[in-house]
C-alpha cells in the first residue's frame, strides 16, 4: 500500500492506493469502489473547504474596508444611543 506521509491525503491518493493479496483476502471490487467513495468525498470537502477559506478571506477584507473608512467614527455623546459611554 502506498503511505503518502507528512502530506494531507487527497483523493487522487484513494484512488491509487493499492493493496496486497491474500489467499482468503477481501473482494478488490469492493474495496475499490469504497475506496472511490471516499475520493469522491474528499473531492466534496476540498471544495466546500476552498469555498469557505474564499468566503472567509472576501468577509476579512470588507472588514478591514469598513474598519478603515470608520477609524475616526467614534460617538463621545453620553446621551447618542450608540455611545459606549455608561448612563
Amino acid at each position: 500500500m502506498i503511505y503518502v506521509t507528512g502530506e494531507r491525503v487527497h483523493p487522487h491518493h484513494v484512488r491509487i492506493a493499492s493493496f496486497d493479496t491474500r489467499w482468503c483476502g477481501l473482494d478488490p471490487a469492493q474495496i475499490h469502489e469504497y475506496l472511490n467513495r471516499i475520493a469522491d468525498e474528499l473531492e466534496r470537502v476540498h471544495r466546500e473547504l476552498t469555498t469557505a477559506n474564499t468566503e472567509a478571506e472576501r468577509i476579512r477584507q470588507a472588514l478591514r474596508q469598513w474598519q478603515s473608512r470608520h477609524t475616526g467614527c467614534r460617538h463621545t455623546d453620553p446621551r447618542s444611543p450608540n455611545s459606549r459611554w455608561q448612563r
